[in-house]
């Protein structure tokens, strides 16, 4: 794949025979932004799991405490009083039977950024799999997704929480922010969702649980980081 050369530049910034902190990372991921835009800074984790075995599979959600720096767009499904509930909360789009089909089709699928349900729809929902499956956007009660509490759920979305899984290679991706955020805000968002990546490590996973880690910022080169890492992450900010 052929570089550009701000790419070039910002990737000879990086020493990819080191593993950074946290902290360090997070500097250098702003520092080696290729863009003229606010750029997202995003984590990859590799982790010691088989995600073949469903009890291997890393899933959950985490409310970020300096929140993404975006505004998700959040798609309910539901009716009557819920699907007011929603809309007043701040839900993006909102509705039942019609806008299932329309989904369906595959349309509209560029509008939202996130879905929620109401357990009762769910029956109707299910066949959306195909559609909103391969994009991590099916509702899903572990991630409090389906719930009878659409308004919660949108708040929290919209306030900054997150949803990861493992892919097909055991790899983890979530979003820390963007680079006009402090380090500390990105330090510590990562420290979130890093301690429940943890918190979840399945009983069956053995050896290495965190194996790599990685932050990069879009179109930006990636920064290795110290997978050893997991506790007082912003020590050196600290200091």
């Amino acid at each position: 794949m052929k570089r550009s050369k701000a790419h070039k530049d910002a990737a000879a910034k990086v020493d990819h025979d080191k593993l950074y902190t946290p902290a360090e990372a997070a500097k250098l991921a702003k520092d080696t932004s290729a863009t003229k835009f606010d750029s997202t800074v995003e984590v990859a984790l590799r982790l010691g799991v088989d995600p073949r075995k469903a009890d291997q599979i890393v899933r959950g959600t985490v409310n970020l405490p300096h929140g993404t720096g975006k505004t998700a767009r959040v798609l309910v499904f539901a009716t009557g009083d819920r699907a007011e509930a929603a809309r007043e909360a701040g839900a993006d789009i909102v509705g039942a039977d019609e806008l299932i089909d329309d989904i369906a089709k595959g349309n509209r699928l560029n509008e939202f950024d996130a879905v929620v349900a109401t357990p009762d729809l769910m029956g109707k929902v299910g066949r959306l799999g195909r559609v909103l499956g391969p994009r991590g956007l099916m509702p899903n009660p572990k991630t409090g997704t389906v719930t009878p509490d659409v308004a919660k759920a949108v708040t929290e979305i919209k306030g900054g929480k997150i949803e990861f899984r493992t892919d097909r290679q055991a790899n983890l991706h979530f979003i820390i922010g963007k680079t006009s955020f402090g380090e500390r805000q990105l330090v510590e968002n990562y420290a979130a969702a890093l301690d429940e990546v943890l918190r979840l490590k399945p009983s069956a996973a053995k050896g290495r649980y965190v194996k790599k880690v990685t932050f990069s910022t879009t179109m930006g080169p990636g920064v290795p980081v110290d997978p050893n890492i997991t506790r007082a992450l912003t020590a050196e900010l600290d200091a």
